[in-house]
């Protein structure tokens, strides 16, 4: 079985990976790509793997991308922390859609979807998961219970300018200055804020679109973007990412 995988974030990226070994202990990854750039180039140099493993929301922007510019003949499980690109990812050639985190025994059993028949699911099957993912409402955080001092205090996430990682740990920054102390990584955060109303900018901030005070453009292809009361730090959109930032501020 030889496998490539896409997907942005390295430690989900290998967590992905590790579930693969441990299910199908013979498996090839002959790849493993965080862009829509890279895997356009990659899946025009190679042969078709026996199966990708692919997330939606990429660093440049969305898989679904990929598409237009390779041929992608290969079955497709596909990871994403939101569910609203259901319908999309069913329209290619996809074995199953798989919600983040991606759990154990939900990857076996989409493998096991995929050495079915043609190695890819049933209409019957396709319809069935599609109704149970438009069954579901995604239920957004709206607000955090967090420590402060010897009491608690209650933070609706609209109070919330943006979130920061130092030093593996997590601090919430209010719109009026307060800080606080986060027991839960960004990955973590990312997955339960809206992203409607919240934008991983990089690996260090996941800001509200208020926390944005000005953006100008950098060296080689990056945005600088200048955050409300933090002036003590540089904080940049990377080049691969500067599009998808950009589509986002003009939803």
């Amino acid at each position: 079985m030889k496998i490539v995988i896409l997907e942005d974030e390295p430690l989900a990226a290998k967590r992905i990976e590790s579930l693969v070994k441990s299910l199908e202990p013979a498996a090839e990854i002959l790849a493993k790509l965080e862009s829509v750039r890279s895997a356009v180039k990659w899946f025009n140099e190679h042969p078709q793997p026996d199966l990708v493993l692919m997330d939606i929301q990429l660093a440049d922007g969305l898989s679904f991308e990929i598409f237009q510019q390779a041929e992608v003949s290969a079955p497709i499980i596909f990871t994403t922390a939101y569910d609203e690109y259901a319908i999309r990812a069913f329209k290619v050639n996809s074995v199953d859609y798989l919600l983040k985190p991606v759990e154990k025994d939900e990857l076996e059993a989409a493998l096991e979807k995929w050495k079915t028949p043609k190695g890819a699911a049933s209409q019957d099957q396709i319809g069935k998961a599609l109704d149970a993912l438009l069954s579901q409402k995604t239920d957004w955080k709206t607000r955090f219970l967090l420590r402060a001092g010897a009491r608690f205090d209650i933070v609706e996430v609209n109070d919330v300018a943006y979130l920061y990682a130092e030093d593996k740990v997590v601090f919430l920054v209010t719109k009026d200055q307060k800080k606080y102390y986060v027991d839960e990584t960004l990955d973590e955060l990312e997955q339960k804020l809206n992203p409607k109303s919240f934008f991983r900018i990089n690996r260090k901030y996941l800001a509200q679109l208020p926390a944005i005070e000005r953006i100008e453009p950098h060296f080689n292809g990056r945005l600088k973007i200048r955050l409300r009361h933090r002036d003590d730090d540089d904080v940049y959109v990377s080049r691969e990412k500067a599009e998808v930032f950009k589509r986002w501020l003009d939803l």
